[in-house]
């Protein structure tokens, strides 16, 4: 099912509503909002039956234009004494290797953005040890710096010091600048050609810049601005002083500050002082291009200019989450909406769903002083070549700073520069690649598209970042269109197996284009069936269409191994009296007819997907689940979850975990709860989005090699269906 944008606007699918109503915070709606169909405008006004949400940050998706040939993305830049060939740096992010020690799979994490064309490398903090670099943190740097090189790659290394800057006496200030500069010189025997202080987020040095964190009263104290950059001015000078001109030295800041949690609550921020006005505190743009003429003069060679979002590290790098519910773009993931036409000053490219959030903050900070300024959150030029391309070209920023495109395909600016825009794997923005700690993010941290990330190497992933060829080529029977068959297909023909692909359907994609409609643009699942379509292509798979599979099929193909990815089967909802009130299947419920009040019955992911597409057209929706409370949406990024799920509480939507519909009477039904009480709800009808089951009858019992991955195997969500489909393609 696919709808067009027009139709998504008139109530038929969901894509960018508006985002004020009860229980929001800083939403005064406006008379209407404006949308695009295919790129032309078109009015979503409250008459469209959405609430009144989408008209505060309408969304113009026409920017994805592909005209360019990328002149300046692959013009020279220098930064200090690096000489580069494109505009496209990876930023200190991403990685929970290092955990593990100075092990292969932390090596070639590294390397491989080298062999794929990545000429600036700036690795996490985290990888080396605060104090000494030990020989075995030398060996491996100077091995991997070597590797790195053989590409054209420089590595640079990222500093956040930690300290509580309200206690320290001026002589720990000294000698924790002291230990930077130290550090860098030892980086510099390594072999690094770059060193980042880290002054944004939670670090010391963005802790001395601010008026919020700072609280000190001496010469680092808040009340000059020279005093505030007095400890990443000393830093910069200290750390050329140790390893001179040829080591560059980059500063990473919060470009623009905002406080996003309204409560004024400072002990979720700092534990310093009790501060009574945190949101007056945040700092201006105006305030952070003067510490950035500061930082040029002290000869700091480059900037890193991100969003500073006070209570919300993810969104200080990964500012595009404030999209990623469709319907209440702006969501803060504090049960309140940014109005950006005026918070953060009103300076934010805020309509392209967070593509290029900083481009324009960034504009100023260029103008203001004469070093390169970078610039992060969701740069992806293949993602939209013509819109990238020209902000360069207009000197809005010097290079882009990348990690989620990088991770997603370590051949991206390789691939960029051929010409191969179509092969190139796509974000999709879900976050489940940055969770929580670093320790979380080693156990649980996984990318949605690359099977590979942060799986490699370890127990139950694959054993190398290659594909192994086969030693015999086998005939292989794929079943299902969807991620999981499609991710399977393609790795099992790279590995040379003959392989067809089988789906019921006319088209590829599974439930893909059902998401997409229903998630909204944001998390580009369009993008990613198109991709796995071109690997289909690419690695020689032959799909057969409109072809539903069954044993007499197995039996005449003959196959030596079949994979299944049909995809799980629903489970039944059976509640007494259920006649009374119509019982829609969660495939329908964007077409369905279904009155004011509705019942969401389940707690995945996609009940609660389905609960905001119908809370944003004005539905009063209730859930109910047999599941428990820390279960509700536990499918998706534990980031999106909490965007999620604060949003839909505040906009009124009440759910019952651990549940039960008794029964079911005339425009109500009763809910047995988990404390024993019995509550009569008003409804109108019930959406059955339970929990998906296996689906695995039809390669019961086959005495041939059978993988069953995704949904049919482990209902789970693509995230996962993608990893199980590698495996099984690798494991044949």
């Amino acid at each position: 099912m696919t709808l067009s944008r027009r139709q998504f606007l008139a109530g038929v699918g969901a894509a960018g509503m508006a985002a004020a109503g009860a229980g929001l915070a800083g939403c005064a709606p406006k008379e209407a909002v404006q949308a695009t169909d295919g790129g032309k405008a078109a009015q979503a006004a409250d008459g469209d039956g959405l609430i009144a949400t989408a008209s505060l940050n309408p969304q113009d998706y026409d920017y994805r234009q592909n005209t360019t040939d990328f002149a300046t993305l692959f013009s020279p830049l220098r930064i200090g004494p690096i000489e580069l060939s494109h505009r496209m740096v990876k930023s200190a992010a991403g990685s929970a290797c290092y955990l593990a020690g100075f092990t292969k799979e932390l090596s070639e994490y590294y390397v491989n953005f080298a062999k794929g064309g990545v000429e600036l490398i700036w690795v996490e903090g985290e990888m080396l040890p605060a104090g000494d670099v030990s020989d075995e943190a030398m060996t491996f740097g100077r091995d991997l710096i070597e590797q790195c090189a053989a590409y054209g790659a420089h590595l640079g290394y990222q500093w956040a010091a930690s300290a509580a800057i309200p206690t320290m006496s001026v002589e720990e200030i000294a000698q924790l600048e002291d230990a930077g500069a130290a550090k860098a010189a030892a980086l510099k025997a390594m072999g690094f050609e770059a060193i980042e202080i880290n002054a944004a987020g939670f670090n010391a040095g963005a802790h001395f810049l601010s008026r919020f964190h700072n609280t000190r009263d001496d010469e680092y104290g808040a009340g000059s601005l020279e005093n505030r950059a007095r400890f990443v001015v000393e830093s910069i000078r200290k750390i050329k002083q140790a390893c001179g001109d040829d080591f560059a030295v980059q500063v990473l800041i919060d470009a623009v500050e905002e406080n996003d949690n309204l409560t004024n609550d400072a002990t979720l921020m700092t534990m310093d002082k009790d501060v009574t006005a945190p949101h007056n505190l945040a700092n201006t743009v105006e305030e952070g291009i003067e510490f950035a003429k500061m930082f040029e003069q002290a000869g700091c060679d480059s900037l890193h200019l991100r969003l500073g979002p006070l209570g919300n590290h993810p969104c200080q790098f990964g500012s595009d989450l404030y999209f990623i519910l469709n319907g209440i773009e702006g969501a803060t993931g504090y049960g309140t909406q940014w109005d950006f036409s005026r918070h953060f000053q009103g300076q934010l490219v805020a309509n392209h769903s967070g593509a290029g959030m900083m481009l324009d903050i960034a504009a100023r900070y260029k103008e203001a002083v004469s070093i390169p300024c970078g610039t992060v959150t969701y740069m992806d030029p293949a993602h939209a070549p013509d819109f990238f391309e020209q902000a360069l070209a207009d000197g809005k920023c010097d290079f882009y700073l990348m990690n989620r495109p990088l991770t997603v395909d370590a051949d991206y600016v390789a691939k960029l520069r051929e010409g191969r825009i179509d092969e190139i794997a796509p974000c999709t923005r879900c976050l489940h690649c940055h969770i929580g700690s670093n320790e979380m993010n080693a156990a649980m941290g996984c990318c949605r598209v690359n099977a590979l990330t942060q799986r490699v190497m370890r127990e139950g992933g694959p054993a190398t970042y290659e594909l192994p060829p086969v030693d015999e080529a086998k005939k292989v029977m794929v079943i299902g269109g969807g991620p999981a068959g499609m991710e399977a297909a393609r790795i099992a023909a790279a590995r040379g197996h003959d392989v067809t692909l089988y789906e019921k359907k006319a088209s590829l994609g599974g439930l893909l284009d059902f998401a997409a409609n229903v998630k909204g643009p944001h998390e580009n699942l369009g993008d990613l069936k198109n991709y796995l379509a071109r690997q289909l292509e690419l690695t020689g798979v032959k799909v057969q269409l409109s072809t539903e599979v069954d044993a007499a099929l197995i039996e005449q193909e003959a196959p030596d191994a079949v994979i299944l990815a049909v995809g799980g089967l629903r489970d039944t909802l059976d509640v007494a009296g259920e006649g009374s009130v119509p019982v829609v299947d969660f495939e329908q419920f964007l077409t369905a007819d279904m009155g004011d009040n509705v019942v969401v019955y389940g707690s995945n992911a996609q009940a609660f997907d389905c609960a905001l597409w119908l809370t944003v057209h004005r539905k009063r929706v209730v859930m109910v689940t047999p599941s428990a409370n820390e279960e509700l949406d536990m499918q998706q990024s534990q980031h999106a979850q909490r965007f999620m799920t604060t949003a839909l509480y505040a906009l009124g939507l009440k759910v019952w975990p651990n549940a039960s519909i008794k029964e079911v009477g005339d425009g109500q039904i009763v809910v047995a709860t988990e404390v024993g009480t019995e509550v009569a709800v008003p409804c109108d009808a019930i959406v059955n989005a339970a929990d998906l089951l296996p689906n695995t009858a039809l390669v019961d019992g086959l005495s041939i090699e059978t993988h069953a991955v995704g949904d049919c195997a482990e209902p789970f969500n693509i995230a996962r269906a993608i990893q199980a489909g590698n495996d099984a393609g690798r494991a044949i």
